[in-house]
Protein backbone atom coordinates (compact mmCIF):
# COMPACT_ATOMS: atom_id res chain seq x y z
CA UNK A 1 0.00 0.00 0.00
CA UNK A 2 1.11 3.25 -0.68
CA UNK A 3 1.34 5.01 2.78
CA UNK A 4 3.08 7.97 1.66
CA UNK A 5 1.66 11.68 1.85
CA UNK A 6 3.52 12.59 -1.57
CA UNK A 7 1.83 10.39 -4.13
CA UNK A 8 0.23 9.40 -7.24
CA UNK A 9 -2.76 7.28 -5.37
CA UNK A 10 -4.95 7.98 -2.61
CA UNK A 11 -6.46 4.17 -2.30
CA UNK A 12 -4.10 0.93 -1.56
CA UNK A 13 -2.68 0.58 -5.61
CA UNK A 14 -3.07 -3.40 -4.91
CA UNK A 15 -6.43 -3.15 -4.43
CA UNK A 16 -7.19 -0.64 -7.29
CA UNK A 17 -5.41 -2.63 -10.00
CA UNK A 18 -7.19 -6.09 -8.69
CA UNK A 19 -10.73 -4.24 -8.37
CA UNK A 20 -10.34 -2.84 -11.93
CA UNK A 21 -9.57 -6.35 -12.99
CA UNK A 22 -12.40 -8.11 -11.17
CA UNK A 23 -14.76 -5.81 -12.75
CA UNK A 24 -13.57 -6.02 -16.18
CA UNK A 25 -13.50 -9.89 -15.92
CA UNK A 26 -16.76 -9.65 -14.03
CA UNK A 27 -18.58 -7.29 -17.12
CA UNK A 28 -17.27 -9.73 -19.52
CA UNK A 29 -18.34 -12.85 -17.85
CA UNK A 30 -22.00 -11.81 -16.84
CA UNK A 31 -22.10 -10.20 -20.64
CA UNK A 32 -21.62 -13.62 -21.81
CA UNK A 33 -24.29 -15.14 -19.44
CA UNK A 34 -26.81 -13.00 -20.07
CA UNK A 35 -26.60 -13.67 -23.77
CA UNK A 36 -26.82 -17.18 -23.34
CA UNK A 37 -29.87 -16.86 -21.07
CA UNK A 38 -31.57 -14.87 -23.11
CA UNK A 39 -30.87 -17.47 -26.01
CA UNK A 40 -32.61 -20.45 -23.80
CA UNK A 41 -35.74 -17.52 -22.86
CA UNK A 42 -34.12 -17.64 -19.26
CA UNK A 43 -35.42 -13.52 -19.03
CA UNK A 44 -35.87 -13.51 -15.16
CA UNK A 45 -32.36 -14.45 -14.47
CA UNK A 46 -31.13 -12.38 -17.03
CA UNK A 47 -32.41 -9.16 -16.10
CA UNK A 48 -31.19 -10.37 -12.53
CA UNK A 49 -27.97 -10.54 -13.97
CA UNK A 50 -27.93 -7.10 -15.66
CA UNK A 51 -29.22 -5.71 -12.49
CA UNK A 52 -26.40 -6.72 -10.31
CA UNK A 53 -23.87 -6.04 -13.14
CA UNK A 54 -25.54 -2.42 -12.38
CA UNK A 55 -25.42 -2.14 -8.81
CA UNK A 56 -21.89 -3.61 -9.11
CA UNK A 57 -20.86 -0.54 -11.71
CA UNK A 58 -22.90 2.21 -9.03
CA UNK A 59 -20.72 1.12 -6.59
CA UNK A 60 -16.92 0.77 -8.25
CA UNK A 61 -18.04 4.38 -9.80
CA UNK A 62 -18.82 5.57 -6.30
CA UNK A 63 -15.36 4.51 -5.18
CA UNK A 64 -13.77 6.23 -8.13
CA UNK A 65 -15.50 9.23 -8.01
CA UNK A 66 -15.51 9.44 -4.35
CA UNK A 67 -11.82 9.02 -4.20
CA UNK A 68 -11.42 11.96 -6.93
CA UNK A 69 -13.49 14.13 -4.67
CA UNK A 70 -11.54 14.10 -1.27
CA UNK A 71 -7.80 13.67 -3.20
CA UNK A 72 -5.87 17.26 -2.77
CA UNK A 73 -3.80 19.25 -4.97
CA UNK A 74 0.37 19.21 -3.75
CA UNK A 75 2.51 20.66 -5.17
CA UNK A 76 6.17 19.79 -3.87
CA UNK A 77 9.31 21.89 -3.66
CA UNK A 78 12.78 21.10 -5.03
CA UNK A 79 14.24 17.92 -3.99
CA UNK A 80 10.67 16.38 -2.38
CA UNK A 81 10.12 13.11 -3.87
CA UNK A 82 6.76 12.00 -5.16
CA UNK A 83 5.93 8.44 -4.75
CA UNK A 84 4.70 5.88 -7.41
CA UNK A 85 2.91 2.66 -6.30
CA UNK A 86 4.10 -0.10 -8.61
CA UNK A 87 2.38 -3.16 -7.01
CA UNK A 88 4.69 -4.56 -4.80
CA UNK A 89 7.55 -1.66 -4.14
CA UNK A 90 7.87 1.96 -5.22
CA UNK A 91 9.41 4.15 -7.42
CA UNK A 92 10.23 8.54 -6.35
CA UNK A 93 10.76 10.72 -8.65
CA UNK A 94 12.22 14.46 -7.73
CA UNK A 95 13.50 17.63 -9.31
CA UNK A 96 16.69 18.14 -8.24
CA UNK A 97 18.09 20.95 -10.81
CA UNK A 98 16.74 23.47 -13.31
CA UNK A 99 18.32 24.93 -16.32
CA UNK A 100 17.47 27.85 -18.34
CA UNK A 101 18.92 29.37 -21.74
CA UNK A 102 17.78 32.34 -23.88
CA UNK A 103 17.36 31.39 -27.92
CA UNK A 104 15.80 33.00 -30.37
CA UNK A 105 13.75 30.88 -32.72
CA UNK A 106 11.43 32.82 -35.86
CA UNK A 107 9.30 33.47 -36.31
CA UNK A 108 8.40 33.26 -32.73
CA UNK A 109 10.69 35.12 -30.99
CA UNK A 110 12.63 35.00 -27.75
CA UNK A 111 11.90 32.13 -26.06
CA UNK A 112 13.45 30.00 -22.91
CA UNK A 113 15.25 26.20 -23.17
CA UNK A 114 14.32 25.17 -19.65
CA UNK A 115 16.14 21.97 -18.60
CA UNK A 116 14.76 20.14 -16.02
CA UNK A 117 16.88 17.28 -14.05
CA UNK A 118 14.42 14.71 -12.68
CA UNK A 119 16.19 11.79 -10.56
CA UNK A 120 14.22 8.37 -10.61
CA UNK A 121 14.71 6.43 -7.61
CA UNK A 122 13.86 3.04 -6.25
CA UNK A 123 13.24 3.09 -2.61
CA UNK A 124 14.60 -0.18 -1.33
CA UNK A 125 12.18 0.16 2.52
CA UNK A 126 9.21 -0.49 0.42
CA UNK A 127 10.04 -4.32 -1.25
CA UNK A 128 7.44 -6.61 -0.69
CA UNK A 129 8.24 -9.82 1.34
CA UNK A 130 7.94 -11.65 -1.39
CA UNK A 131 10.40 -9.62 -3.83
CA UNK A 132 13.42 -10.94 -4.18
CA UNK A 133 15.61 -8.18 -2.55
CA UNK A 134 18.23 -8.47 -6.24
CA UNK A 135 14.94 -8.19 -8.43
CA UNK A 136 14.85 -5.04 -11.15
CA UNK A 137 12.03 -2.86 -11.46
CA UNK A 138 11.09 -1.60 -15.33
CA UNK A 139 9.08 1.71 -14.41
CA UNK A 140 5.97 1.86 -15.99
CA UNK A 141 5.42 4.73 -19.21
CA UNK A 142 4.95 7.74 -17.75
CA UNK A 143 3.32 10.87 -19.04
CA UNK A 144 5.27 14.31 -18.63
CA UNK A 145 3.69 17.89 -19.46
CA UNK A 146 4.95 21.39 -18.33
CA UNK A 147 2.26 23.78 -17.31
CA UNK A 148 2.64 27.45 -16.78
CA UNK A 149 0.15 29.82 -14.56
CA UNK A 150 -1.89 30.62 -17.36
CA UNK A 151 -2.84 27.40 -18.10
CA UNK A 152 -0.31 26.42 -21.17
CA UNK A 153 0.82 23.03 -21.48
CA UNK A 154 4.04 21.91 -22.65
CA UNK A 155 5.39 18.69 -24.08
CA UNK A 156 9.05 17.99 -23.60
CA UNK A 157 10.98 18.34 -26.39
CA UNK A 158 13.93 16.61 -25.79
CA UNK A 159 15.35 13.71 -23.19
CA UNK A 160 19.20 13.27 -22.21
CA UNK A 161 20.59 11.08 -19.23
CA UNK A 162 19.13 7.77 -18.64
CA UNK A 163 15.89 7.34 -20.17
CA UNK A 164 13.02 6.69 -17.53
CA UNK A 165 12.47 3.22 -18.71
CA UNK A 166 15.62 2.20 -17.89
CA UNK A 167 15.44 -0.85 -14.89
CA UNK A 168 16.37 -0.21 -11.50
CA UNK A 169 17.87 -2.46 -8.56
CA UNK A 170 16.42 -1.32 -4.90
CA UNK A 171 18.30 1.54 -3.78
CA UNK A 172 19.61 2.42 -7.09
CA UNK A 173 19.06 5.86 -9.07
CA UNK A 174 19.71 7.52 -12.06
CA UNK A 175 19.10 11.32 -13.72
CA UNK A 176 17.24 12.12 -16.95
CA UNK A 177 16.89 15.33 -18.14
CA UNK A 178 13.97 16.83 -19.46
CA UNK A 179 14.26 19.73 -22.10
CA UNK A 180 11.11 21.83 -22.69
CA UNK A 181 10.83 25.27 -25.35
CA UNK A 182 8.96 28.03 -23.54
CA UNK A 183 7.80 31.36 -24.45
CA UNK A 184 9.45 34.01 -22.44
CA UNK A 185 6.51 35.19 -20.67
CA UNK A 186 5.97 31.84 -19.36
CA UNK A 187 5.87 31.75 -15.53
CA UNK A 188 4.55 29.97 -12.87
CA UNK A 189 5.78 26.74 -13.86
CA UNK A 190 5.32 23.26 -12.41
CA UNK A 191 5.89 19.20 -13.72
CA UNK A 192 3.33 17.16 -13.94
CA UNK A 193 4.86 13.52 -14.25
CA UNK A 194 2.35 10.73 -13.92
CA UNK A 195 1.54 6.93 -15.20
CA UNK A 196 0.39 6.43 -18.60
CA UNK A 197 -2.32 4.72 -20.31
CA UNK A 198 -6.07 5.05 -20.53
CA UNK A 199 -7.15 2.31 -17.87
CA UNK A 200 -5.43 5.11 -15.16
CA UNK A 201 -8.49 6.77 -15.83
CA UNK A 202 -10.78 4.02 -14.02
CA UNK A 203 -8.45 2.73 -11.49
CA UNK A 204 -9.58 3.71 -8.37
CA UNK A 205 -7.56 6.55 -6.42
CA UNK A 206 -5.19 7.24 -9.03
CA UNK A 207 -4.42 10.71 -9.87
CA UNK A 208 -5.32 10.87 -13.78
CA UNK A 209 -8.65 9.38 -12.71
CA UNK A 210 -11.47 11.86 -13.30
CA UNK A 211 -11.79 14.75 -10.91
CA UNK A 212 -8.78 13.34 -9.18
CA UNK A 213 -6.27 16.17 -8.27
CA UNK A 214 -2.40 15.92 -8.93
CA UNK A 215 0.56 16.45 -7.26
CA UNK A 216 3.22 18.49 -9.11
CA UNK A 217 6.62 19.80 -8.85
CA UNK A 218 7.13 23.34 -8.68
CA UNK A 219 10.22 24.85 -10.76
Amino acid sequence: MCHFVNSNVNFPAPVSVLGFLAACGGIFLSGVAILVACSIHKLKFARLLAALVGVAAIVYFALLFGFSLISQQKILARGQEKYFCEIDCHLAYSVIDIKTIDIKTAPTGETLRYTVTLQTRFDETTISSRRPLDATLTPNPREIRLLDGQGREYGVSEIGGIPLETPLKPGGSYTTQLQFTLPKDASNLRLLLTAAGWQQRLLIGEENSWLHKKTYFAL
